[in-house]
């Protein structure tokens, strides 16, 4: 006895990568993330490759995760794949405190983020 698997939710032509609670801001985050919407996944690749943001690392692992989903699970052509999506959504935040002057304090916030890139294969044009 087991529970039913759940259908499908994206088209036959759709893999996806879930990266969760990255260790930056999602603004920093989004910046990385935009710079690669609607490119192929290989000019996407070679964009992380040489950004100079930290993050870039972290989005490319996901990219690379995104990629090897649509060649192993769903067959798709990996020569074919574009970034159809990629956005950045609020994970949790930790608050930390920082002795300030005259007994005060000063609150640091450290946020996370989440990740997730959709990549598509592009349709026959004939």
């Amino acid at each position: 006895m087991g529970k039913i698997s759940a259908l499908r939710q994206r088209d036959d032509t759709v893999a996806q990568a879930v990266g969760g609670a990255i260790r930056i801001s999602p603004r920093k985050l989004n910046l990385v993330a935009a710079s690669i919407r609607g490119l192929t996944a290989e000019g996407a690749l070679a964009q992380l490759l040489f950004s100079p943001r930290r993050v870039a690392v972290t989005v490319r692992q996901v990219l690379q995760s995104a990629i090897a989903n649509a060649e192993n699970n769903h067959h798709l052509d990996i020569d074919r794949l574009y970034v159809a999506e990629a956005y950045v959504g609020k994970g949790l935040v930790l608050k930390r405190w920082q002795p300030r002057a005259r007994s005060r304090v000063g609150q640091i916030r450290k946020p996370f983020s989440h990740l997730t890139i959709v990549v598509r294969e592009h349709k026959e044009s004939d």
